[in-house]
């Protein structure tokens, strides 16, 4: 679309997606195939360096016959991929024949600085790249970016080394070091399994006692799981993962790794001293490396000047659409965050902006 003189040095279009991971892409192809034309009609932005979302910073252990849960983008399967090699490659290389396949011309890498009020109805989209004006918003942004990063007294005082999930470089790195694995979730887990046959010792500590899941994840089980999610971002409460409600599956690795000993699961300790961990009955474990498996948070903040948050800390989301201003779709969000998920959310996105869009005059 061409500027108009209302918004100057401003382009203007109908759709501006945030992101290409599974749900930004999963958005652009609904918006293609349903007729909105790329740089035209809409644009892709995307934080990272390159095609593969958040996957093409997975650690290289990470191989593609361990993932759980990849699904297939819309209108494309993933075939043919070798079990050994790295995710990060394997999906990386998906995403962009994908985007090729499709034509969706993602503009990378672009910082989406602010979304504030625009002129004319319309949302601003400030970011290094420029400024769109646009009609609708589909934030698929993830939480790679906004990992979480609890806070204990003491921490400031450890000699040793923090870090992430998000930094993990894979399990060699910690050969004959004494690590502390914080975090009940799969990631948490992997990394112990992982871990254990190189570090001198391991201790895993959380906050509340894992939950293992002996059933097969059957369809129902998972309907029930994302209902329960979904009703929190419904009522504008932070998302929980749908792996905190299902508990974690108990497959030959993990029982494996209870039998030996590895997944022993300690309380969260209380303070951090210089040299490990300390519990406030006395009892001490020596480490070198602290690893913060504790998840990740929605990577939202560059929608702060709209207001959406509500009193309890969450976007309070109907659907997709974000309830303080159905102009904003988050995708990827809450229930959304699986990848099948993020495909269907991605579709009902563009249906409803197609009903919002036709419902509005066009302003310049």
């Amino acid at each position: 679309m061409n500027n108009t003189d209302a918004v100057e040095a401003v382009d203007l279009v109908d759709v501006v997606v945030i992101g290409a991971g599974q749900a930004g892409l999963s958005s652009a192809y609904h918006l293609r195939r349903t007729g909105f034309e790329p740089d035209r009609d809409f644009v892709v932005l995307d934080h990272s360096p390159g095609p593969g979302g958040a996957w093409q910073f997975r650690w290289p252990s990470l191989t593609y016959g361990k993932v759980h849960g990849m699904h297939a983008l819309p209108g494309m399967e993933l075939t043919g991929a070798a079990a050994e090699r790295p995710s990060s490659e394997v999906i990386a290389e998906y995403f962009d024949t994908y985007e090729r396949t499709f034509d969706l011309r993602v503009r990378r890498p672009v910082d989406v600085r602010a979304v504030r009020e625009g002129p004319g109805g319309r949302l601003l989209v400030e970011s290094s790249a420029g400024t769109w004006a646009t009609r609708a918003l589909i934030n698929a942004t993830g939480t790679w970016d906004r990992p979480f990063w609890p806070r204990y007294p003491g921490q400031e005082t450890f000699r040793g080394r923090q870090l992430h999930t998000a930094q993990y470089p894979g399990p060699q790195e910690f050969a004959g070091q004494r690590v502390v694995v914080v975090g009940g979730g799969a990631s948490g887990t992997q990394h112990l399994l992982e871990i254990a046959p190189y570090a001198a010792a391991t201790t895993w500590v959380t906050r509340r006692p894992p939950v293992f899941r002996e059933s097969p994840f059957s369809e129902d089980v998972g309907r029930a799981a994302v209902a329960l999610v979904e009703e929190r971002v419904r009522q504008g409460l932070p998302p929980k993962s749908v792996v905190s409600v299902t508990g974690l599956p108990l497959n030959d690795a993990v029982r494996q790794g209870l039998a030996d000993g590895v997944l022993d699961r300690q309380p969260m300790f209380d303070r951090i001293t210089s040299d490990g961990v300390e519990w406030r009955d006395g009892r001490r474990v020596a480490a070198d490396v602290i690893l913060w498996a504790t998840g990740f948070r929605a990577a939202v903040d560059h929608l702060a000047p709209l207001r959406l948050r509500e009193p309890g800390g969450g976007i309070r989301v109907e659907g997709t659409r974000a309830f303080a201003d159905p102009r904003v779709h988050l995708v990827g969000y809450g229930p959304s965050a699986s990848t099948i998920g993020a495909n269907r959310a991605g579709r009902a996105a563009v249906r409803d902006i197609r009903r919002l869009l036709a419902q509005e005059p066009v302003a310049a």
